[in-house]
């Protein structure tokens, strides 16, 4: 039986999002798919869905939204304050939807992005083999009042409600963003690659799903490359000394020098701050070629 969310407010920046947009990059289309892969599977798997089903992705402020079927639904990531009908709902664990029933979410405690898993995964239309929204390729790149999102009220399977086989992940609080050395990075001297791995850095207001811009210049003795593949997590040293660190909707290609690139668990840490919030990088050995 088809059913549907509907939008009742959008909250500050909500989206869809599944494992991403993958076989594209060299027509230059983003990965995009969720910021921080880690919850958003964990909300599917609380709910036995295939781990990159489609899932809503809350930044900060919440929505509004009312069910028309029931279902059963998990949220995950970061802690918003959800209540379902004005009673509060925690995290990591399994609950029950009936038609008519209203999710909000109100102040939030800890995290940037939480993760709205349904049963059987949103089924907003796939474009280029994904549901991932993007602004360009998708016909909508954010929630808005009124829209009225699909899913199957008949998916079925048990469910084991266990908040012990799932628990919050540390990475909501990790201070320490791990990193690999990147193509360019040997060409840093010691003193620059010292400071990379010894100094907190600021996530500025200028950060998106495509890239987060750090507060803090960086010195940039390095000569420019030529343009080159980059990925989610490639940390580029801008001529003016700034960091960018791209993510999941960045471009594929780029001509800054790639110092560093984010792990998967990197990307997933980063995903979870907030603007003014610090952080260090923590560089693992291996270099990048």
């Amino acid at each position: 039986m088809s059913a549907e969310v509907e939008v009742l407010h959008p909250g500050l920046f909500t989206s869809i999002q599944d494992g991403g947009r993958y076989g594209f990059m060299q027509y230059g289309v983003p990965v995009s798919g969720a910021m921080d892969s880690f919850s958003s599977k964990m909300a599917n798997l609380l709910l036995n869905n295939p781990e990159d089903a489609a899932v809503m992705e809350i930044t900060q402020m919440g929505p509004k939204l009312r069910f028309s079927a029931a279902t059963a639904i998990a949220i995950t990531g970061a802690v918003l304050s959800p209540e379902v009908n004005g009673k509060p709902v925690e995290n990591n664990h399994v609950i029950d939807i009936n038609a008519g029933d209203v999710l909000q979410f109100g102040r939030r405690i800890l995290g940037c992005r939480a993760y709205l898993a349904v049963r059987g995964g949103f089924q907003t239309p796939e474009v280029l083999k994904s549901r991932s929204f993007y602004e360009g390729i998708t016909s909508v790149y954010r929630l808005v009042k009124g829209m009225k999102l699909p899913y199957d009220a008949e998916a079925s399977g048990e469910l084991v409600n266990s908040y012990a086989a799932i628990k919050q992940g540390e990475h909501l609080s990790a201070v320490k963003v791990e990193v690999l050395p990147g193509p360019e990075f040997d060409r840093l001297i010691s003193s620059e690659a010292e400071k990379l791995k010894n100094s907190e850095f600021t996530l500025s207001k200028y950060s998106d799903r495509m890239g987060f811009q750090l507060s803090e210049v960086f010195p940039n003795n390095l000569e420019a490359i030529l343009t080159s593949p980059v990925l989610p997590g490639t940390v580029q040293l801008t001529p003016s000394g700034k960091l960018i660190v791209l993510m999941r909707d960045g471009q594929t290609t780029g001509g800054y020098p790639r110092i560093l690139q984010l792990t998967e668990r990197g990307i997933n840490i980063i995903a979870q701050r907030i603007p003014g919030e610090k952080f260090q990088f923590g560089i693992k050995n291996e270099v990048l070629s």
